[in-house]
């Protein structure tokens, strides 16, 4: 299991590993101090960043592909390693808990798209603003489903909608439904 999953990161970090048009050479930059989950980290300054146009199931709360999702965030970006960070000019670029909204980008890697083409993240168009790789995400998040990547393999009860928070069921796959009538 441990291979299978580590063999869907290397994949995905191979089929995205070219670098993607439209990043910036200049930014914000900073180093990895720590990974909450699969979508926030910190950085050795202090700052949070929330990885902006995608979201992973919640850490601690026994949601399906919780843990795996922050795994992979790790071995793309690890503690101590140097990312950029890309605003995006046509959303905001802070949320409500402080956190920068940011593309991390390390080396010519987007951490964003490879999260998602490795089916350990799906996007999410908050208020329905799709960003600058949007298009991107939503190809790489159908690709990922239909090859049963990650959580799409994992958690069956996922549903693929950029304009809601991703929501794997609690427990992974379906419970059976009893016949109608009790028969």
């Amino acid at each position: 299991m441990r291979c299978l999953f580590l063999a869907s990161v290397l994949i995905a970090i191979t089929l995205v590993a070219a670098p993607l048009s439209g990043a910036t050479a200049a930014g914000e930059s900073g180093v990895v101090a720590s990974v909450y989950d699969g979508d926030t980290l910190s950085l050795s300054d202090g700052r949070r960043v929330r990885l902006l146009q995608i979201d992973t199931p919640e850490l601690g709360s026994g949601e399906c592909y919780s843990r795996a999702s922050r795994k992979v965030l790790v071995q793309i970006v690890p503690i101590g390693s140097r990312v950029r960070l890309e605003a995006d000019a046509d959303l905001d670029k802070v949320d409500r808990y402080g956190r920068l909204l940011r593309y991390v980008h390390r080396g010519p890697l987007n951490a964003n798209v490879i999260l998602v083409t490795a089916g350990a993240a799906a996007p999410y168009f908050y208020g329905g603003e799709a960003g600058k790789y949007a298009l991107k995400l939503l190809s790489e998040a159908q690709k990922a489903k239909a090859a049963k990547r990650g959580l799409w393999g994992a958690c069956r009860r996922t549903i693929l909608n950029p304009y809601r928070a991703v929501d794997t069921g609690i427990s992974g796959p379906p419970t059976q439904n009893p016949p109608p009538n009790g028969k």
